[in-house]
C-alpha cells in the first residue's frame, strides 16, 4: 500500500524559515513527480512546487526566490525549504507523489506564519 508521510510545519514568525519533508513508500517502483500543494484558510488551492525524478522543478510565482524544492530519489523523499515566510504562506501543505500517473496524497502539515 502506498503511503505518503510528511513532517515539518508549525508556527513561525514572518521572515522565518521552515523545512517540510515528505517520504513516499509502499512501491517497489520509483515514484514520478513529487511536490506540494497548499490550501489557504480562505480555501484557495495552489500548486506550490513540484520536482520530477529527473530534477526538473516548478514553482508558483508567489514563492519563487523564497522556496526551494529538492529530492532524494533513493529515499523517495522530497523536501521544501521555505525562507522569508510571509503571513500569506499560512496554509495546509499537502505532499503528493505520482505513481503510474496516479497521485497519492499525504495528510498535510499546517504552516502558520504569524507574529
Amino acid at each position: 500500500q502506498v503511503r505518503v508521510m510528511e513532517s515539518g510545519g508549525g508556527l513561525v514568525q514572518p521572515g522565518g524559515s521552515l523545512r517540510l519533508s515528505c517520504r513516499a513508500s509502499g512501491s517497489r517502483f520509483s515514484f514520478g513527480t513529487m511536490g506540494w500543494y497548499r490550501r489557504t484558510p480562505g480555501d484557495q488551492r495552489e500548486l506550490v512546487s513540484s520536482i520530477t525524478n529527473g530534477g526538473t522543478t516548478t514553482y508558483a510565482d508567489s514563492v519563487k526566490g523564497r522556496f526551494t524544492i529538492s529530492r532524494d530519489n533513493a529515499k523517495n523523499t522530497v523536501y521544501l525549504q521555505m525562507n522569508n515566510l510571509k503571513p500569506e504562506d499560512t496554509a495546509i501543505y499537502y505532499c503528493h507523489a505520482y505513481l503510474y500517473s496516479q497521485p497519492h496524497w499525504g495528510q498535510g502539515p499546517q504552516v502558520t506564519v504569524s507574529s
